[in-house]
């Protein structure tokens, strides 16, 4: 770099080196110093390196000569906020509770022994069950009733109810409430269920000396609906172990062995 240290080169301009001996100045250049001279570069140069380093650094950082932080962008907040579960696509339909006595008893396709056995076990609690759920995609959920027998909770028929539009649940008869009935099974050990929009009906099949509590085997058929009636979709049949309940009777006790001075 020029003008760093010209003091000993010869001078282009004159054709003759500096006076070094004169006045005993050491080797002057306009009245200066030669280390006055070099010294001052030396902090020229350095500011410069230090200039172009924080040019540098302001352009990594996207010209502006410091970090573009500033507050958190609007869309990055809502990117890192959890997102609402998104709504059902439908409602369920509510169960609007009904009186399963007063259907079957109202219901005139209801048999003769059934209306007979349809008694309370205790106080006012019949042996019946009720299921809502959505079997003919009516107006309103479906109800499956099941009438079971007092001593043994055998079911002895079981029947579908479906609401027809205008009804109201609280009406006396099963008529004036809008319920039609759209199926009904009356059998030994029989019982409906609600499973998936299928109804399902299990009948325990009984041998002749079958106990109550060990059937030898159920059948379970799948229905549903169709058009203004329920179809037969599925059929499954299972037999059950015939070694179950065996060895639960009372055995006799052995007879005591009599001791040798005993017998003599």
């Amino acid at each position: 770099m020029r003008g760093v240290d010209d003091g000993d080169v010869d001078d282009g301009r004159t054709g003759h080196r500096p006076d070094d001996g004169a006045g005993g100045t050491g080797g002057t250049r306009g009245g200066a110093p030669r280390g006055a001279g070099t010294k001052a570069a030396g902090v020229t140069a350095v500011a410069g390196l230090a200039a172009l380093g924080l040019f540098v650094a302001a352009c990594s950082t996207g010209g502006t000569g410091s970090r573009d932080e500033g507050a958190a962008r609007a869309d990055a907040t809502a990117a890192g906020a959890p997102t609402p579960p998104a709504a059902a696509s439908g409602s369920a339909k509510a169960a609007e509770r009904v009186d399963p006595v007063a259907l079957l008893k109202s219901d005139p396709k209801i048999g003769a022994r059934v209306k007979a056995d349809l008694k309370p076990c205790a106080a006012d609690a019949y042996p019946v069950d009720a299921s809502y759920g959505n079997l003919t995609d009516g107006a309103a959920p479906d109800v499956v009733v099941n009438v079971m027998t007092c001593g043994d909770a055998v079911g002895i028929g079981t029947y579908v109810y479906r609401r027809q539009a205008g009804g109201s649940a609280a009406a006396d008869t099963a008529a004036a409430a809008g319920y039609e009935n759209v199926f009904m099974s009356e059998d030994a050990a029989v019982y409906g269920t609600i499973d998936r929009g299928d109804l399902i009906v299990t009948k325990q099949i009984y041998a002749e000396d079958d106990p109550v509590a060990y059937p030898s085997g159920e059948d379970v058929l799948t229905y549903r609906w169709s058009g203004n009636r329920f179809v037969q979709h599925d059929w499954v049949h299972n037999e059950y172990s015939q070694a179950v309940g065996e060895g639960d009777g009372a055995t006799e006790a052995p007879e005591p062995v009599p001791s040798p001075s005993a017998a003599g």
